[in-house]
């Protein structure tokens, strides 16, 4: 099971069980799920106030479970709405080229969202050599016209490792240890406009962080998440491996 989609099952259900809107979110992976496998999700509420519910919800294949996700919900009424964060300068996603990292003939989750780059490099040959800034900047749209709402951003949110290869200069990318996204007003809109950061990777451990924005530049979400940096060279990996040891 992909990360994104376990912190987006658990957004939805804290959401339909607190009937609350989902302020942050944070996740820990802790294991797999794999086909197939029935994930089962327990929503447990820590505290309920007028405006704000803190709860938890614990994701699980029988009695391993997978992730742990820790949530606030709610919001004040009559509260203004000011937005500093500005996106970056970007073509329209319609003149952007289409990313091929992600191929939409194979049935999986990646089938189902349509990545056009607007900066950087996104694909499994990256140029060589380090990112001189290591930033990549994606419009992403689900496919099928769906919905883009609170889960929906939680699984782009996740895609964070996807631009530790392109900032290595690699063929590489990462497990998630965790992800944490914070939601501002959510807009609709097709596409979202995905500002992602790799801030630096030291002793095998990459820390990125994403900024997700409605095509009319409203800022929809922030996310962050520290990762294991995977190696898919075979040289590579084995070195990595070897020093692991």
């Amino acid at each position: 099971m992909f990360g994104g989609v376990g912190m987006g099952a658990a957004i939805a259900a804290l959401e339909r069980t607190c009937g609350r809107p989902v302020i942050w979110a944070t996740a820990q992976y802790l294991s797999y799920a794999r086909p197939p496998s029935v994930v089962d999700l327990d929503v447990r509420i820590a505290a309920e106030g007028k405006h704000t519910t803190q709860a938890r919800v614990s994701a699980h294949v029988g009695d391993t479970e997978i992730l742990t996700v820790n949530a606030a919900l709610g919001s004040r009424p009559n509260g203004e709405r000011l937005q500093w964060a500005q996106p970056p300068e970007a073509p329209a996603p319609e003149t952007c080229p289409e990313s091929t990292r992600w191929r939409s003939d194979v049935a999986d989750l990646h089938s189902q969202i349509e990545a056009r780059i607007a900066h950087g490099v996104h694909g499994r040959n990256p140029a060589a050599g380090p990112s001189p800034d290591g930033r990549l900047v994606l419009w992403i749209r689900p496919r099928g016209g769906q919905v883009v709402d609170s889960a929906m951003l939680a699984i782009m949110a996740d895609h964070v490792p996807s631009a530790i290869g392109p900032a290595l200069g690699r063929d590489a990318g990462g497990n998630s240890l965790d992800n944490t996204i914070r939601f501002m007003e959510i807009v609709p809109t097709s596409w979202v406009l995905c500002d992602i950061t790799i801030v630096g990777i030291d002793r095998g451990i990459g820390h990125g962080a994403m900024r997700l924005y409605a095509q009319d530049g409203r800022l929809l979400a922030t996310a962050s998440q520290s990762l294991i940096v995977r190696l898919r060279d075979k040289a590579e990996a084995r070195a990595a491996a070897e020093a692991d040891q």
